[in-house]
């Protein structure tokens, strides 16, 4: 048949038409499940929200999770009960062990690595929540969310500092998806330094998030607030300063809580966690003291120079100590050196055995390691609340705490280091309680309502 030159000229167009401007079949599909939104509050004890009234706090927003979604009464962490072993924990369903984020800071016994955290997400040895989503073909976002670095995640903007000087933030632009933190600065003004802890920080990523999630509308997002811990930190837990902090922080949420309202009506899961609690402290243990007089480490001159840690250089060493805030983490140079190792355990036990040090316990290897921490230590050292792992390698064992007032990194069945869980949403019962539940348990619970497989995580969903 043969096609008239106006017909031929239509038909054309329609092609063209449908080439050119029909959405992607994704994008018309709504989403089958809801939208999971997991917002970490780094340091809140689930008694900040449990017993609001009681601390005299007014936090609306977090209070709304009591009323209208589902709660844990504490959450039992990980060994050690620190920032980035815990976050990578609630992504990831298993303990550090499993995972490979041992702690916050990598071991560096020589200090080479200029006291580097575990920024990068390639040192996770399972999968975590963003690459299962990742598989589904779902779009992800994250802000600071920790061990972040080069993570599948389509919309990133990672955790990352080094010198908190302005070339940080150029890293961090390199870092994160191209494009995404100039689009977001022209709406709305600079972000916040990676090393900027301040609640100004967190309320400045908070805009971020939202305008972010509203943007681009993820399946899955993460987001990190640290003003908490930073100010318990300072001034310890329930200290007018912490409860005021999170005060402004809950003002923070609300503004997220909108955001997804807004661009999720009712088709949205929110989740609110902790990676640990708090305690007081206001004294240290200086085990590094105990370790040098006992020729474990021994340490060389002052190195001068302006491009080599100039503090207490380690010429070598024996036995190590690997500070995680309330308890440190010994290893031994060389696994099989018996005798080594019986000197440190004759050590620790003199240690222990004296209360003004301090010590809670000592954790032997086999029980560290059935806890799923540290699995290259020899032992665990575990403090009691009020005493922190100090850093002085000089004078007396136990000194004033002039740094902290408050402190976590604790043998985790203190109750004192629970942390936080509270969900709200779609398809979540009203006013439950969960009760005291694994931290493990977070993980798999959010990828079930996500509709997602995470076959290595260690328990079942929690819902």
């Amino acid at each position: 048949m043969k096609i008239s030159r106006r017909l031929w000229l239509r038909l054309s167009l329609a092609v063209l038409c449908g080439l050119f401007f029909t959405p992607p079949a994704r994008a018309q599909e709504p989403l089958s499940r809801p939208a999971v939104i997991l917002i970490s509050i780094d340091g809140l004890k689930p008694e900040y929200v449990l017993d609001a009234d009681a601390h005299g706090l007014k936090i609306p927003a977090l209070g709304r999770f009591l009323r209208e979604g589902a709660y844990s009464t504490g959450v039992h962490g990980v060994v050690p009960t620190v920032t980035y072993p815990s976050h990578t924990t609630l992504i990831t369903g298993v303990s550090p062990a499993r995972h490979g984020i041992y702690a916050n800071n990598t071991f560096d016994p020589l200090r080479k690595n200029f006291g580097g955290w575990y920024w990068y997400a390639e040192d996770i040895k399972v999968p975590t929540l963003w690459d299962a989503a990742a598989d589904a073909g779902l779009v992800t976002a994250n802000v600071h969310w920790p061990v972040s670095v080069a993570a599948r995640i389509t919309w990133n903007l990672p955790q990352y500092w080094r010198a908190g000087t302005p070339d940080d933030l150029k890293l961090l632009r390199t870092l994160s998806t191209p494009g995404l933190l100039d689009t977001l600065e022209k709406d709305l003004g600079p972000y916040a330094d990676g090393i900027d802890e301040s609640i100004t920080g967190d309320e400045t990523r908070a805009k971020f998030a939202a305008r972010l999630l509203e943007l681009k509308h993820p399946a899955f997002a993460t987001i990190y607030l640290t003003a908490l811990d930073h100010e318990q930190h300072a001034s310890g837990p329930f200290s007018a300063q912490s409860n005021s902090t999170l005060e402004r922080i809950d003002a923070a949420v609300a503004g997220i809580l909108d955001s997804i309202h807004r661009t999720y009506g009712g088709r949205a899961v929110v989740c609110i966690v902790s990676d640990h609690g708090f305690v007081s402290a206001d004294k240290a243990l200086n085990l590094g003291v105990a370790f040098r007089n006992a020729g474990l480490i021994e340490f060389g001159a002052e190195n001068r120079s302006a491009f080599a840690p100039a503090r207490n250089p380690i010429k070598s060493w024996k036995a190590m100590i690997w500070g995680a805030g309330g308890s440190a983490a010994i290893v031994l140079h060389d696994k099989n050196d018996a005798a080594t190792e019986s000197k440190v355990a004759d050590l620790l036990v003199k240690l222990a055995a004296d209360p003004a040090n301090g010590i809670d316990r000592i954790v032997p290897e086999s029980e560290l390691h059935s806890r799923g921490g540290f699995p290259d230590a020899a032992f665990l050292v575990a403090l009691r609340p009020g005493f922190v792992i100090g850093d002085a390698v000089s004078g007396e064992i136990v000194t004033h705490s002039a740094s902290f007032r408050g402190m976590h990194g604790y043998w985790p069945d203190l109750p004192e280091m629970n942390a936080s869980f509270f969900i709200l949403g779609s398809g979540i019962p009203a006013g439950r309680s969960l009760g005291l539940i694994d931290m493990r348990a977070i993980a798999p619970t959010l990828a079930q309502i996500l509709g997602l497989r995470l076959p290595s995580a260690e328990l079942a969903p929690l819902l």
